[in-house]
């Protein structure tokens, strides 16, 4: 009786999946293609140099983020990850990482935008979010493997698929928390919906954007570990080879340039987030009322350290008021 009811749902699946690899073969060969060939040469940029090389270069991009104690603290952990064996491995790493955020940003803040902009979107978006967010890490990898073979191809769309949900879902926060009167002024000042979405939204939206990418290349640097049981390599090959072998110290080794990795990348993108309370857009929100409403319309330029005189705001108001 229950043999009767039952729900052919995985027949489904597979038909769709062979209709699918029959019909769009060529697509998937084009995307295969072009992750490839930018995997290939950020893996060229960061596997080739030697490390003594690598290493004052990521340090001076942690210096000039966060300041001299990161900087040093990731020669520190870098030199660790040379010290166990791990550098190219992590390199390697690395570059599956970036190359996956990058791909999973494209997709995301676009979309998170249209979905802040749009209610229907949004309705349609967020079950699908929900949907990328609760289905296991493992589960990336089966039609990423039947759609793109094994290799390092297949663990990136994964990690692109597992990553992307926070950055929709932050982008579009971080435009409806943007002050509505805000938006209003630049509207009743003849600002297009397009500028007033580059000069304000997105300048005040940036902090809770930027949190969005930071949990991108979090996630990405977690997956492309597991997407290493299909041939994506890096640091991911060691930690599934010491779990095949009981290897402890292998596990420990690989497992160490992981933290050593995250921690890194976290603060870095942590800090590029903060770097707001020097830019314009912490001038901007410190003017007074008069003086935003002028700058959302475009008509009064913002000179560093000073705000508008009150007349060049008053000689901006539209006449009639």
């Amino acid at each position: 009786m229950l043999d009767d009811l039952r729900l052919p749902l995985g027949d489904w699946v597979e038909s769709a999946v062979d209709w699918i690899t029959a019909n769009l073969a060529v697509v998937f060969d084009v995307i295969k293609t072009i992750v490839l060939a930018l995997y290939e040469f950020v893996e060229v940029l960061l596997v080739e140099p030697p490390f003594w090389v690598m290493i004052p270069i990521l340090a001076a991009i942690a210096f000039l983020v966060r300041g001299w104690k990161m900087g040093l603290g990731t020669i520190v952990g870098l030199f660790v990850i040379v010290l166990v064996n791990q550098w190219d491995n992590a390199m390697a790493t690395l570059a599956l990482a970036l190359v996956a955020a990058v791909f999973a940003l494209l997709l995301a803040i676009p979309l998170g935008i249209w979905a802040a902009r749009n209610d229907r979107v949004s309705n349609i978006v967020r079950p699908i979010l929900d949907f990328l967010q609760t289905m296991p890490a493992f589960v990336y990898l089966i039609p990423a493997i039947i759609l793109f073979s094994v290799g390092v191809v297949p663990g990136i769309i994964a990690t692109i698929a597992f990553a992307m949900a926070p950055g929709v879902r932050l982008t579009e926060l971080g435009i409806r928390g943007v002050d509505k009167e805000i938006v209003e002024a630049g509207t009743a000042f003849g600002a297009s919906p397009g500028r007033i979405l580059r000069q304000i939204q997105l300048p005040l939206a940036l902090p809770t954007i930027m949190t969005g990418v930071n949990q991108i290349i979090m996630l990405s640097l977690s997956m492309v570990v597991i997407a290493a049981m299909v041939g994506a390599g890096g640091l991911g090959q060691p930690i599934v080879q010491a779990l095949q072998r009981i290897d402890v110290g292998l596990g420990a080794e690989a497992g160490l340039s992981v933290v050593i990795l995250a921690i890194i990348l976290d603060r870095v993108t942590n800090s590029l987030g903060n770097l707001k309370d020097s830019s314009p857009v912490a001038k901007y929100r410190a003017l007074g009322w008069g003086s935003r409403q002028a700058i959302a319309a475009g008509r009064v330029p913002v000179t560093p350290g000073a705000a508008p005189a009150a007349e060049t705001t008053n000689a901006a108001a539209p006449s009639g008021r």
